[in-house]
């Protein structure tokens, strides 16, 4: 734009006179510039087009658009807010309300949640029946979090490791190639009860990974829980060719019941710091604290100050620290740390690959803040408190628009067969394993569909032409209510495309031929179950 200034005062200064002394009162301005683009309109009249100066202009233009362009498509940053909970639940049941838990009375409400935890119970019977049904902890939370909107987008269960992933219905388009692992330390990777369960995924097109693990107990084992760490770190991969490894991700979240004690200090100082709540003095022989001064792969992990009560260990149903003939000492054993990708080597020293994901990073960039960091003294089924930490992620979106789009045709009803039309809108690994399904509003989960419908994979064309599939209406609640259609994709393992609430109405064959609320609501279960 200077150049652009001195090419005018070249062309025109007489002209300019009266002009000139608006634009430098406000440089800089908007006002500025359109006086000078004003300027430049009146200058243009007289300029040949044979002229140098002519071609100068052309070549100062073309440069300034471009660096408009650049500054118009440049993503902005938005803000995402990450409730995440880790809890040794110690094989018990849940309680009755979460809601404190997931502060849902808070007015700023969660695009996403992630919920470890660690010790639900899992005896041969129990373990059996939470395979064919949700255990009851996920239950719980399914049914406290899906009537506020949260879909249930992925979890992962290892023995008495759980692993949860909910998000807001509107970001669920936006969570792709969804991969899950798990790792077995215990009884030297033969028993599942301690080890790691992880859910990695690509959200808004940054790689994201949740790594939830059940570490070494005891206080002399600190060492052995850095190896199974490590070991827990290079063995666990994924079938994902941009982030095979955990490392691999642009932001990683490790928590859980990490075990990690307070050394040293005796059991009267540590409570004497807990009561006056000068944790600080605590600080220094932490051994997780301790252990990252000298750890390589610990240093890359953040987490925030340890500035609330040790979670660990109280006598159940109260919040008194262990008073058995054991005492344990208080410690921090539940955690919450998270690691951004440090920056790649300059370009030099780094191969073509390396390269572009560096590109990537300074164009759409990632920052994670911390929010909350807390123990959650009120719940008191375990010996262990549950611990949350509430983030927000400021990132540019790589993605903008979903993969699909999908709507109803026409007014759909138990009473004739209805038309789902969609559209895929940008190229993706679609599948004949692919289907559309028809979920009620506030559903829980991909399994949670009505109905669905297969997509042939010939039919999965970029043309932008619609195509449709056909639902018979013997599959249609009678009763109708308020739906949605979700595409799902077999390759990305995850719904890419929502339609708008629509309504679907009640059959009007069901209520002439005297078929009342109560007997319309048995044939929806009859038909839900001749599913299965």
């Amino acid at each position: 734009m200077d150049e652009i200034s001195r090419l005018l005062g070249a062309m025109g200064r007489a002209r300019s006179d009266t002009l000139s002394s608006d634009a430098t009162q406000s440089t800089g301005s908007k006002l500025a510039l359109r006086h000078r683009l004003s300027q430049l309109m009146t200058c243009l009249d007289d300029l040949d087009p044979k002229s140098e100066l002519h071609e100068k202009v052309v070549r100062t233009l073309d440069g300034a658009f471009l660096s408009c362009s650049k500054s118009a498509s440049k993503p902005r940053k938005k803000s995402f807010r990450l409730h995440m909970v880790t809890w040794n639940v110690a094989t018990a049941d849940p309680p009755a309300d979460v809601a404190s838990l997931l502060h849902l009375n808070s007015p700023k409400t969660a695009d996403l949640y992630v919920i470890g935890l660690q010790e639900v119970y899992s005896g041969p019977l129990r373990f059996v029946s939470d395979m064919i049904f949700d255990d009851p902890w996920s239950q719980l939370f399914v049914s406290t979090l899906a009537p506020r909107g949260y879909v249930k987008v992925w979890s992962i269960r290892m023995q008495g490791l759980l692993l949860l992933f909910f998000s807001k219905l509107e970001h669920v388009p936006f969570i792709r190639d969804i991969r899950a692992a798990f790792t077995r330390t215990g009884m030297f990777g033969y028993w599942g009860n301690k080890g790691g369960v992880s859910v990695r995924l690509s959200f808004y097109g940054h790689m994201l990974c949740f790594l939830n693990c059940h570490l070494a107990a005891h206080m002399n084992y600190a060492s052995e829980r850095v190896e199974e760490f490590e070991y827990i770190m290079e063995t666990q991969t994924f079938d994902c060719k941009k982030a095979p490894r955990i490392v691999d991700h642009r932001l990683v979240f490790w928590f859980g019941d990490l075990n990690f004690r307070i050394q040293d200090h005796g059991m009267h100082f540590i409570r004497s710091c807990i009561n006056n709540q000068t944790y600080d003095l605590l600080w220094s022989r932490d051994q997780l604290t301790m252990l990252k001064k000298k750890e390589p792969l610990l240093q890359d992990f953040e987490e925030g100050p340890l500035d609330f009560q040790p979670s660990y260990k109280f006598d159940l149903n109260s919040d008194t620290y262990d008073s058995s003939a054991k005492k344990r000492k208080p410690a921090w054993t539940d955690r919450i740390l998270w690691r951004v990708r440090p920056k790649s080597p300059p370009p030099e020293e780094q191969n073509v690959l390396k390269e572009r994901k560096h590109n990537e990073e300074e164009e759409h960039p990632l920052q994670v803040r911390l929010n909350l960091y807390t123990s959650k003294m009120e719940y008191s089924v375990s010996d262990h408190k549950p611990v949350i930490g509430v983030f927000t992620l400021e990132l540019s979106r790589k993605q903008q628009t979903p993969l699909v789009s999908l709507r109803p045709e026409g007014d759909w009803s138990a009473d004739i067969d209805c038309l789902a039309l969609y559209c895929p809108l940008q190229p993706f690994p679609s599948s004949s394993w692919d289907w559309i399904g028809l979920y009620k509003v506030g559903f829980g989960g991909v399994s949670d569909y009505i109905t669905y419908a297969w997509v042939k994979d010939n039919e999965a064309a970029f043309n932008g032409e619609l195509m449709q599939v056909f639902v018979s209406k013997e599959e249609i609640p009678v009763r109708g209510g308020d739906c949605v259609l979700c595409y799902y994709s077999n390759n990305l393992r995850s719904i890419i495309g929502v339609s708008e609430p629509f309504k679907v109405q009640e059959s009007k064959v069901a209520v002439a031929e005297g078929l009342f609320p109560e007997r319309i609501s048995r044939l929806d279960e009859m038909t839900r179950n001749q599913e299965f």
